[in-house]
């Protein structure tokens, strides 16, 4: 299998996962990794990811990696396995509220350390973020940096992929 990095972006409630999930079915390979980023804090959030599981199917299996992305990524990563990770927008909040000291230089680091698994991946690997630039400045600091550090990632991410495809109502377009 060759290595492709497929990136998935797009707004809320767009279609990026269907779209991930699908394109991570048209690859032949052995295993499918699914790299949850989620920490489900409440009973919704709970519900939403036995939902995703089941959507899924039990030909999938899950790895909860809430911040340890680039080192689940390099571990579970084979010539013959599919890596899908959804999604960066929550890994980069799960990092921004790990953070003690308010900034972006964790976000910085943590991308570097991203690139660089990714950059030695033998096999394809499927991330999924939310575009954050198209909304309204946020009011408050914390809001603020999230929307910078997701744009930041995204940046990065996109830079080095592959393929990227940005989704809109559930329709993918291709944009690089």
């Amino acid at each position: 299998m060759v290595r492709q990095i497929i990136f998935v972006i797009g707004g809320c409630r767009s279609g990026k996962s269907r779209q991930a999930l699908e394109l991570a079915e048209k690859l032949e390979v052995g295993d499918k990794i699914f790299v949850a980023t989620c920490a489900p804090n409440d009973e919704e959030m709970r519900q939403r990811v036995k939902q995703h599981q089941k959507e899924r199917g039990e030909s999938w299996k899950t790895v909860e990696a809430p911040i340890e992305v680039p080192a689940t990524v390099t571990v579970n990563s084979a010539p013959d396995n599919v890596v899908l990770v959804d999604c960066l927008t929550l890994w980069t909040s799960n990092l921004l509220m790990a953070s003690t000291d308010g900034d972006l230089v964790v976000i910085h680091q943590a991308v570097a350390d991203l690139i660089a698994a990714l950059e030695k991946v033998p096999g394809p690997v499927i991330l999924v973020s939310n575009e954050v630039g198209t909304g309204v400045v946020p009011e408050n600091r914390l809001a603020r940096l999230f929307r910078d550090a997701t744009g930041y990632v995204n940046q990065q991410i996109a830079a080095i992929a592959t393929s990227v495809f940005w989704m809109v109502a559930g329709i993918p377009v291709k944009i690089k």
